[in-house]
């Protein structure tokens, strides 16, 4: 019996060994591979060396979610003993090279390849751990081209029927969007369980000490998606062109959540700039003209901070907030479909910043809280040509005003209109002293949400200040 026992586990190795080495292994794995990433591929003739396993690449084609799939310089042991387990164990897997190109547009799709079938022998292939040592992945968004290259991967098995933990580290990120800086992966701890990948942290770094931390999830078969983290850390020359950076100085921090469920993707988050300054801003030279001080010549930011949410072709600010304590406080929300824009807010100045200007403090401008003087804004125009509703009320405030000071009859009218206005009159100066600076701060405002959104624009030079108009004999 015993010499039997010995025969029959001789002939039961040699039998094993000789399938493996034989070519109905090669397209059993070929099969199985190609189920997973539902395509048609084949690994390249097998080199054996007693169970060890390698194979010069793995290819893969499809029409689906998944375009292409190349895997270079394969190595594995085959591990018997998962065979009274009724499955092939491969163990010590490692890749040196793969290549991976998908088209989110397309969905997921199985392969019609059959699987080889056995009576006695295992069908089914588990890998206990599996090395890739480098990955490269190009993903077609609707947006454009998202890539990724550099990063090693290590694979492990999971608690659960076809469940896999994934670790990976380094690597470089690239989006779509030429706004947004490329991402150098520190690391990544996903999850890969019955076709959905979940990302249980990851963590990279932005621009030059930006740092980001998120997670998520992905379903390719649904074509679904949630990603969400914080970032915070990025400076504000970073973020803008080179002019605007002398202007905007500061610290950008935002929360945010990326999703697609069955629908266009969207964004949405808050925003908020530390320590910010504002200075060399022509529309901060008029305003310290009105108010005769320096304070608005350069603008230290108390609170600047706002809700966004980003849809393709539209991006909108709400809950928008920029102040400078006790000295000025814009508030509203601004919608920018493509280049157009939509905004409504509430201006508030320090009382006396626009006494020059009469009427302006008493006819445009209202007491409200904070102690400042209030009056509603309207933004709307393009990101190159943006328009504004104040100017219009400022100029026709200052003429009713100067006319209700007037007298109405004979030679007094001729006395007091000199004497008021000026050989060349008071009005006209008031008016073309709003209109240049009118066009000064929406040249700013255009140019600063070019800077943001990428525009190429430059800002407009420093106006000169306005000079006072004569004072009344």
């Amino acid at each position: 019996m015993l010499v039997v026992g010995v025969i029959c586990a001789a002939l039961g190795y040699w039998s094993l060994k000789h399938y493996l080495h034989s070519d109905g292994f090669r397209r059993l794995l070929s099969a199985k591979l190609s189920k997973a990433v539902g395509m048609a591929g084949e690994f390249s003739p097998f080199r054996w060396d007693g169970l060890v396993v390698e194979t010069g690449s793995f290819d893969a084609k499809g029409d689906g979610l998944i375009g292409s799939l190349h895997a270079d310089r394969l190595h594995a042991e085959v591990n018997l003993s998962g065979v009274r387990r009724g499955v092939w164990e491969l163990a010590g897997a490692n890749v040196n090279r793969l290549e991976v190109n998908l088209d989110t547009r397309e969905p997921f799709k199985e392969t019609s390849r059959d699987v080889p079938i056995s009576r006695w022998l295992p069908n089914e292939v588990e890998i206990t751990g599996l090395d890739l040592r480098e990955v490269i992945i190009k993903v077609v968004l609707d947006d454009g081209e998202l890539s990724a290259n550099g990063m090693r991967v290590r694979v492990d098995r999971a608690a659960g029927q076809h469940a896999y933990r994934a670790e990976l580290d380094g690597g470089r990120i690239r989006l779509p969007w030429p706004w947004l800086p490329e991402i150098n992966l520190d690391r990544a701890r996903l999850r890969y369980q019955n076709g959905a990948v979940f990302v249980n942290d990851a963590a990279a770094t932005v621009f030059k000490q930006g740092r980001l931390n998120g997670g998520g999830e992905w379903n390719p078969k649904d074509q679904q998606y949630t990603f969400e983290g914080n970032v915070r850390g990025i400076k504000c020359d970073e973020l803008l062109n080179e002019d605007w950076a002398k202007r905007l100085t500061g610290e950008v921090s935002s929360s945010f959540v990326i999703e697609r469920h069955r629908t266009d993707p969207q964004a949405k988050g808050t925003l908020t700039i530390k320590n910010g300054v504002l200075t060399a801003l022509p529309m901060l030279d008029a305003l310290a003209a009105y108010a005769d001080t320096r304070r608005f010549r350069v603008l230290a930011l108390s609170e600047a901070h706002s809700d966004w949410r980003w849809q393709p072709g539209e991006i909108t600010f709400s809950n928008l907030v920029l102040s400078s304590e006790s000295l000025v406080r814009l508030e509203g929300c601004l919608v920018i479909r493509g280049r157009g824009l939509d905004g409504s807010f509430r201006l508030g100045l320090a009382p006396g910043t626009l006494a020059a200007i009469p009427g302006a403090e008493t006819d445009v401008f209202f007491p409200g809280e904070r102690g400042l003087l209030w009056t509603p804004l309207r933004i709307t125009g393009t990101l190159d040509d943006p328009k504004e509703d104040l100017t219009d009320r400022l100029v026709a405030a200052a003429e009713s005003r100067m006319f209700e000071i007037i007298p109405a009859t004979g030679e007094k009218v001729l006395k007091f209109t000199r004497s008021i206005l000026g050989e060349s009159g008071l009005i006209e100066k008031g008016t073309n002293v709003i209109d240049k600076a009118t066009g000064t701060i929406m040249d700013g405002v255009g140019g600063v949400l070019n800077g943001i959104l990428g525009g190429g624009s430059q800002p407009p030079e420093p106006a000169p200040l306005p000079k006072e108009p004569p004072k009344p004999e």
